[in-house]
């Protein structure tokens, strides 16, 4: 069987295993938050640092475009969306609900392990340059929805400033430029936990799926859904190509901007008091359509 395929379907089976203990109640949605901590807090940091702190920093040259892709990708995505919305007549609030969705991408938690198991740690190191955009996507909308409603900017400052992920990258980076040993100890404890990053993903995955929200949310769902996860990898499909990107660089870009809704959306909902219930049914969903749409344009690649 082909290895990406099996990579695929057993990313989908952890994840049906996830929701498989919810609908038997030996697992609970409660737990999801907890999970979640765990991963984003030291899990993912360490995946993150390990596969930093081996990296050869002369690719910098190369893999510092790949940001870039992504970043544009969301904001033409988020600028044709603006505009059909618009044109719906949406109120301020479901329209910015909505485009916080199509904007950011789960390029960390779900698009990390996807590369990891599909492209390897070279795959995965492109993913973690991929993911920068999106906090500077969250830090730009988190900017212009302070304008607009109101709350705090300060407060999303601080979550970025407390988000262990970007810690990860910045101490990665510097240990390995300033090779600064961690010792074998430290890098059994790194490794380790690093390899329980994948497996909890999916579980909080399964768990978190919530398929009530498409009868909530048809139309709605349905809209977001083909904009991240059709139009939004054909646009950085399209600037990876007349970029003349190839090989990993390539690949890991579109498979990246293929990822669905990510989870620092509703981190926006819900601080700048937007329709957090629509927010939350957009990103579930299109996570469950991704599950269809991800192998198809892996399998293009």
């Amino acid at each position: 069987m082909n290895a990406i395929l099996i990579t695929i379907l057993s990313i989908i089976l952890m994840i049906a295993v996830g929701y498989f203990l919810k609908r038997i109640n030996f697992l609970t949605a409660d737990l999801v938050e907890a999970f979640n901590k765990l991963v984003i807090n030291i899990f993912l940091p360490c995946m993150i640092f390990s596969a930093l702190y081996s990296a050869d920093l002369s690719l910098l040259p190369s893999l510092s475009v790949l940001p870039f892709v992504i970043f544009a990708s969301s904001f033409v995505t988020g600028i044709i969306s603006f505009l059909i919305l618009k044109k719906l007549n949406f109120s301020d609030i479901r329209l910015w609900s909505i485009l916080v969705t199509v904007m950011i991408a789960n390029t960390a938690f779900m698009g990390y392990p996807i590369n990891l198991g599909i492209l390897g740690h070279d795959g995965f190191l492109r993913a973690i340059f991929c993911d920068i955009s999106t906090m500077f996507t969250f830090l730009i909308l988190s900017f212009v929805l302070a304008l607009k409603f109101g709350g705090s900017f300060r407060a999303a400052i601080r979550k970025i400033l407390f988000f262990m992920p970007l810690w990860a990258i910045i101490i990665g980076f510097a240990f390995n430029m300033f090779s600064i040993s961690i010792g074998p100890v430290f890098e059994n404890v790194v490794n380790y936990f690093s390899e329980a990053a994948i497996p909890l993903i999916m579980i909080s995955l399964g768990l978190s799926i919530e398929f009530e929200g498409m009868s909530r949310s048809k139309h709605v769902v349905m809209f977001t859904s083909v904009m991240k996860l059709m139009i939004f990898p054909l646009i950085a499909f399209c600037i990876v190509s007349l970029l003349g990107l190839v090989n990993l660089e390539f690949n890991v870009t579109v498979i990246e901007a293929a990822m669905p809704s990510g989870l620092l959306s509703l981190v926006l909902a819900i601080t700048y008091n937007l329709d957090s219930e629509l927010t939350s049914d957009c990103i579930f969903m299109n996570t469950v359509f991704s599950l269809l749409t991800l192998p198809v344009i892996v399998m293009l690649l």
